[in-house]
């Protein structure tokens, strides 16, 4: 299954930041344990390559680097083994150097424009941040009334507990960071996690 493909089916892309490599495989694998299997490791702190490349081994899960703004911190991640450039903004040049590595890129959106031009540029999911603080479910459903071709990926906010009513209100897959890990240790996270899958799987 190809990574854009693993997105669609699993629909919780769990976003792990961390102050280090050890940090992140620790959520990581203690989500694994509950379910998840697509994670999104952001690699503003290039402590934090190494934990792709620790997490690609793991058969069955998927692995993107979010965060990244360069095409060098790009390349970085594509080394390490990221299977999906994520970006926090809509850069030409780093969605043509994506391309050209044959490795799908998402790119980060507010607005109806950005999203319409997302979706010209063949953006395969595009990720609306922070769905939140945008105004939440209303928000997506407001962007899809005229545009329902967009495939979104609300995040920034969404939590465990109403991840669902995005999927619902037609959303492709939902980003969900803190709301699986914060104040939590190891065992928690698996709880959490596993409480997720299994509102996932009453849709």
């Amino acid at each position: 299954m190809n990574p854009v493909e693993s997105i669609y089916r699993n629909k919780i892309v769990a976003v792990i930041r961390a102050e280090s490599s050890s940090e992140a495989i620790e959520k990581a694998q203690a989500m694994i344990k509950g379910g998840i299997k697509v994670f999104e490791i952001t690699v503003e702190n290039s402590n934090l390559y190494p934990a792709i490349k620790e997490l690609k081994k793991i058969d069955g899960i998927t692995v993107m680097a979010g965060n990244v703004i360069t095409s060098m911190q790009a390349q970085q991640a594509i080394d390490n083994g990221a299977q999906v450039i994520i970006s926090p903004v809509f850069q030409g040049s780093l969605l043509k150097y994506c391309t050209g590595c044959k490795v799908p890129h998402i790119v980060t959106v507010s607005t109806a424009n950005e999203a319409y031009n997302a979706w010209k540029s063949r953006i395969p999911i595009i990720k609306l941040f922070p769905a939140k603080s945008m105004g939440q479910v209303e928000y997506l459903e407001d962007l899809l009334r005229p545009m329902p071709f967009l495939n979104l990926m609300p995040s920034g906010g969404v939590s465990i507990h109403d991840f669902t009513m995005y999927l619902k209100a037609g959303a492709a897959a939902v980003g969900i960071g803190r709301s699986l890990y914060k104040n939590a240790d190891l065992q928690e996270i698996t709880e959490r996690a596993k409480f997720a899958v299994s509102e996932l799987n009453k849709l």
